[in-house]
């Protein structure tokens, strides 16, 4: 998982300029989807959504991240089911190399949350200098240009050492978030200045991973998925082309980001899905793709909102996509918007379009309108009503099933919520 890359920053989704060589090849190799949703458009839920299959405010997030609008000594409850149980309780071992940021308190740390083994920043790398194993920090202060060649080396490392038993690899990178370093190896080869060293970099790294599947024989045998945890930083060259917005804004660009998933063999080659997919379906797809019965989990916390979407990425046919509709938080002011097929609503116009102070709500049609410019909500009023009200219902079974943060402070016994 890349960190703030935008949906237009790969070759194979239009960049014209950035070479990734690795993911395109990835691409061909596999299916691209065009209407993939990250779990959130900010960090911390992103990766929160990523792991339980949940929306985050299932999880008690409302605002921010940990360390920025959420207190460090919040995070991800115990209590909550992660990818990383699921796999680890079928038999897998599990690893983490890279960006955490669901807490930073010893109950919150990934090797309690269902990793064998974690080398990670607790946050953005703009918001600590440690680098942790498990709880021990090992470095400090890091050099933020070198940490996606660290992270893949310990990737590296982990598919080597457990090459004769099913895995789980967790590779949430650092690039491209801000600070944008380019490694000395990469310094100047791109085109596209510093924020093109460090993409090209990161399909570089990618490529490396690939390599290590195929040089233990593994690459037939294993699902790889790419994808990034939101929209572009403001002020960065991050770009969401054709889409309007950015990091924690609930427009298509804030969320609407580039998502590859190979299975040679399996999942057909150089093939193209519009379908509406997002990170909280993972779970539940990669559960079903690896034979798990996710429903026999005993903790059964939080609610998933995730659909298996397998038979989409297979193009099984005679079997009708399952995702109809997707709901938008912006990330630090709430709930604004649902997607309803082609359509999306904003319940208040203003949230979408500053300049509408006299609409109440802002309708757009995605199939046509992509930049989220022309609000048809007057045209549609009957439309407007159907999807506010399916909405509603979807923040009312929200707001009855929550499983609150967890907070813990040292010295004390025992997490509370």
């Amino acid at each position: 998982m890349a960190d703030d890359l935008g949906y237009h920053d790969l070759g194979c989704y239009g960049h014209s300029i950035i070479q990734t060589p690795n993911l395109d090849q990835l691409a061909k190799e596999g299916v691209r989807l065009t209407s993939f949703y990250s779990g959130a458009t900010v960090c911390t839920p992103s990766r929160m959504a990523l792991l339980t299959g949940a929306y985050p405010v299932r999880l008690g997030w409302s605002k921010g991240v940990v360390g920025y609008m959420i207190p460090k000594h919040r995070g991800l409850s115990p209590k909550a089911l992660t990818m990383a149980e699921v796999f680890k309780n079928s038999g897998y071992a599990t690893g983490l190399f890279g960006k955490w940021h669901l807490g930073d308190e010893p109950p919150f740390r990934p090797h309690r949350q269902g990793f064998d083994t974690a080398y990670y920043l607790n946050k953005s790398n703009n918001q600590t200098t440690k680098i942790w194993r498990n709880d021990l920090v090992v470095e400090d202060p890091f050099e933020n240009r070198f940490l996606t060649e660290k992270f893949t080396h310990h990737a590296k490392d982990f598919i080597r050492k457990n090459r004769h038993q099913p895995f789980l690899l967790y590779l949430p990178y650092t690039a491209p978030h801000f600070p944008v370093e380019s490694h000395p190896e990469f310094k100047g080869k791109s085109a596209f200045g510093v924020y093109g060293d460090v993409v090209e970099e990161l399909d570089f790294r990618i490529g490396e991973i690939r390599k290590t599947l195929e040089e233990n024989q593994l690459i037939e045998k294993t699902i790889i998925v790419f994808l990034s945890d939101n929209g572009p930083q403001p002020g960065e060259k991050a770009q969401a082309n054709p889409y309007r917005g950015m990091k924690w804004d609930a427009l298509e660009g804030g969320t609407r980001v580039p998502c590859i998933l190979s299975w040679p063999g399996v999942v057909p080659p150089s093939s193209v899905s519009d379908d509406m997919i997002a990170a909280i379906d993972l779970l539940p797809t990669l559960a079903h793709a690896c034979g798990i019965n996710l429903s026999s989990m005993t903790k059964g916390i939080p609610k998933i909102d995730g659909i298996n979407v397998w038979d989409t990425f297979i193009q099984k046919t005679n079997s009708s996509h399952p995702r109809n509709e997707l709901l938008y938080w912006h990330g630090s002011k709430g709930f604004q918007a649902i997607r309803i097929g082609q359509w999306k609503l904003f319940l208040n116009a203003q949230d979408a379009l500053p300049d509408h102070s006299g609409h109440e709500a802002a309708l757009f049609d995605l199939s046509k309108d992509p930049r989220e410019q022309t609000n048809l909500s007057e045209q549609y009023p009957e439309k407007v009503k159907k999807m506010r009200s399916v909405a509603e219902k979807y923040i009312q079974d929200l707001s009855e099933n929550i499983t609150p943060l967890a907070s813990y402070a040292p010295g004390q016994k025992s997490v509370s919520e």
